[in-house]
């Protein structure tokens, strides 16, 4: 599959034949899968304390032969702890069990608990190569991005991306490719809804293109402050950053840079 190369400036300058990686049935099923588990592996473990709520107090027996007993006393049989104790009149009150007040947590979260989701290599490399395939389909990404004044689709732009310096250069850029309309809906974000707004997360924004550089490269710093825009390389390319929300519809920008190092490293294969 042959397509056009473009200036910083939105010219066509060239031709580039597309990786045989471009050409891969898409397989949403297996691109979820993949980005479940890459997910899955930035979840910190949290868990209560093993002991919390079983540190206080005694446990009290109704063994009739011993005198600290609810033997007799017409009382259930659940662990108690004592509050004041005049010969053999105790004044105890129910704990550590889940239903009393300060007692245990019923069924509470262990740290040991595995959180992490595996993946077989080949699924891993099958779904990435479908999530790439994806993001040259113009029906899919049109779901997620504004196309409207797009000049060409997919977006290869020239090498000399990779080397701008700053931010205005590359919104130019951008917008001489005919990404306007994208730029705008990206710099929208709205309140969180919930009590994420409480925790340094008050506003969410929306994702926009992702460029993707052959190597280190003066853009992947100049880019941070462009909002919805992420700059990867080719190599640290994964399904998640291709499909957002598992789903496969990312904008992607290649140079024929990044192309060529997945022809000649033949990645993902």
């Amino acid at each position: 599959m042959k397509t056009a190369v473009y200036s910083i400036k939105g010219e066509k300058i060239a031709d580039v034949e597309l990786p045989t990686q471009f050409s891969e049935t898409i397989r949403p099923d297996l691109i979820k899968r993949a980005v479940l588990a890459i997910q899955s592996h930035k979840y910190q473990p949290y868990g209560t304390d093993p002991e919390a709520g079983n540190k206080q107090g005694k446990a009290w027996t109704k063994n009739r032969h011993k005198w600290d007993t609810t033997y007799g006393k017409g009382q259930s049989r659940i662990a108690r702890k004592a509050l004041s104790i005049r010969g053999k009149r105790i004044f105890w009150v129910a704990a550590r069990v889940a239903q009393t007040v300060g007692g245990r947590t019923a069924h509470a979260p262990q740290v040991d608990r595995k959180v992490s989701q595996k993946i077989n290599v080949k699924e891993r490399l099958k779904a990435l190569r479908s999530a790439i395939s994806a993001s040259v389909n113009k029906e899919l990404v049109a779901q997620k991005h504004n196309l409207s004044g797009i000049k060409a689709f997919p977006l290869i732009v020239e090498n000399k991306i990779e080397n701008l310096k700053k931010s205005k250069e590359i919104i130019d850029t951008l917008n001489a490719l005919g990404l306007n309309a994208e730029l705008e809906r990206t710099m929208q974000r709205k309140v969180r809804a919930g009590k994420g707004k409480m925790r340094g997360r008050k506003y969410r924004t929306k994702v926009g293109p992702l460029i993707v550089v052959s190597g280190p490269c003066d853009t992947e710093k100049s880019g941070r402050n462009v909002p919805g825009v992420e700059i990867c390389q080719v190599k640290h390319l994964n399904s998640e950053l291709l499909a957002p929300g598992a789903r496969p519809s990312r904008l992607v920008i290649w140079t024929p840079a990044s192309l060529d190092v997945i022809n000649k490293e033949e990645l993902f294969k």
